[in-house]
């Protein structure tokens, strides 16, 4: 015990502050009875982590989200883990780890195994920043964020009380400071501290509300709620790309359209997404925008639910067609041939959405790659069929189209015959372009369609119920 402590003592680090007081008292302490956390959903390698920590003379333990979802018997998709030990002192723990961020100085440590790399995200207890001058702007949001504290301190800091439990999985104890598993099993999402106050530290809690209100179907606190629509303007400071992060994981969250009726209610939607309005618009003229719309988000809340992959370039691809679809027609409508007129209302499109949030460069690309595919189904002569099948985007591109199928805005007829067309050979390949050809013919020639009649045969009575 006392080369663990000399151990850390040498290890802090001079330059970074550390608090020492507890401004929430001590947590409640709930048993493995209590929680009934079932070990077999942890993630090893945040074991490892909390493990390694703690052996090195350090305090660690998996929080906040994680804790929620396994106090609810859900398998998290992500593992936090909170410390004592400063950034630095984490890093020189791991051989795969880096630190990020200025504003919020975490690590993450990365593990190689089996499919995709799991990154564990270590975080320092934080301080609370009452008094910390240059921290905080004078709207009162967070500017830097690098004081440490204690971890009473840093369970005031977090959001929500659900988003406030520590666990320890070598005690397999869970630390509750304000309430959260009470407020679990009443299914209230209620905020520490003032909620105005906490609003206008970091705005983002606002959108994070919402969506946690959608994943875990919990009604907000009144309190909670109350101040949203009054500070919702704030959202328009925060960092383009964090907005975009926070939307994202808000239409990603399996439950998208639960969470954007949120936005609606909380009064949040205007000018985040341009669409969103169009969405939420009940009038008769946005019916078909929001029957494609809605068919898309559902169908990605399966996919999600279900553990599948989605591509964000898709879903966004999907959620700003119907503005493409108007500024396309319009542009038509001028004499502008087909594909100007599309690549045009591409610009026109994305430019609007950029007066909100702006999508990521690596999306819009996606976006433009499967808006630019769609005439190309309806041209199924010649080698243009197999051309496009090649295109290493044309599995979206599809999907895409089976969607606008789906909601009659293009002939079913088309997505059937794609469906036929990739699923058979090329002897059942060469039949579907015949018959597109032989179709285009007699459209062509209408004489060509008039038959003689030939009379009807009689039908033998065991056949007539066939």
């Amino acid at each position: 015990m006392i080369t663990k402590f000399i151990k850390r003592i040498l290890r802090r680090d001079p330059m970074v502050k550390h608090t020492q007081s507890n401004h929430s008292g001590a947590p409640k302490r709930i048993a493995k009875k209590a929680h009934r956390i079932d070990p077999h959903l942890l993630s090893k390698n945040a074991v490892k982590v909390t493990h390694t920590l703690q052996q090195a003379g350090y305090e660690a333990f998996i929080v906040g989200g994680a804790v929620r979802d396994l106090a609810l018997g859900i398998s998290p998709k992500d593992f936090d883990v909170a410390t004592n030990a400063t950034p630095d002192q984490v890093q020189r723990l791991f051989r795969k780890a880096r630190l990020i961020g200025r504003r919020f100085q975490i690590v993450h440590v990365t593990f190689f195994g089996k499919g995709h790399p799991e990154i564990i995200e270590v975080s320092t207890f934080r301080a609370l920043l009452d008094n910390a001058g240059d921290h905080v702007a004078e709207s009162g949001r967070i500017l830097r964020d690098n004081v440490w504290g204690s971890q009473g301190e840093d369970a005031a800091r977090r959001d929500f009380t659900i988003n406030a439990m520590y666990y320890d999985p070598s005690t397999e104890t869970v630390l509750d400071y304000h309430g959260g598993m009470a407020d679990m099993q009443k299914k209230t999402l209620r905020m520490i501290g003032d909620p105005a106050k906490r609003y206008r530290e970091d705005p983002v809690r606002m959108l994070r509300a919402v969506r946690f209100a959608a994943k875990t179907g919990f009604e907000l606190d009144g309190a909670t709620r109350a101040p949203i629509a009054k500070l919702g303007k704030l959202l328009n400071d925060v960092p383009s790309a964090r907005l975009f992060d926070e939307i994202l994981k808000l239409l990603m969250s399996g439950y998208s359209w639960a969470a954007i009726q949120g936005l609606k209610d909380a009064g949040l939607h205007h000018g985040l997404l341009p669409l969103l309005d169009h969405i939420l618009d009940t009038g008769a003229d946005s019916k078909g925008a929001n029957d494609f719309v809605k068919l898309a988000l559902a169908n990605t809340d399966d996919r999600i639910q279900s553990g599948k992959s989605v591509s964000a370039g898709f879903l966004f691809a999907t959620l700003l067609w119907p503005d493409l679809l108007k500024n396309w027609k319009a542009n038509s409508s001028k004499g502008m041939a087909n594909i100007p007129a599309l690549h045009d209302a591409m610009d026109d499109t994305i430019a609007t959405q950029s007066s909100g949030m702006t999508i990521q460069r690596r999306f819009e690309s996606d976006m433009r790659e499967i808006w630019s595919m769609q005439p190309r189904f309806e041209r199924r002569v010649g080698r243009y069929p197999y051309r496009l099948i090649e295109s290493p985007r044309f599995r979206a591109g599809y999907d895409f189209m089976l969607l606008r199928c789906a909601t009659g805005e293009l002939n079913p007829a088309i997505g059937q015959w794609w469906t036929d067309f990739i699923a058979t050979d090329s002897t059942g390949q060469d039949e579907l372009m015949a018959s597109i050809k032989n179709e285009s013919s007699n459209s062509s020639n209408p004489a060509k369609r008039r038959r003689r009649r030939k009379p009807k045969a009689a039908v033998p009575p065991e056949s007539a119920a066939s």
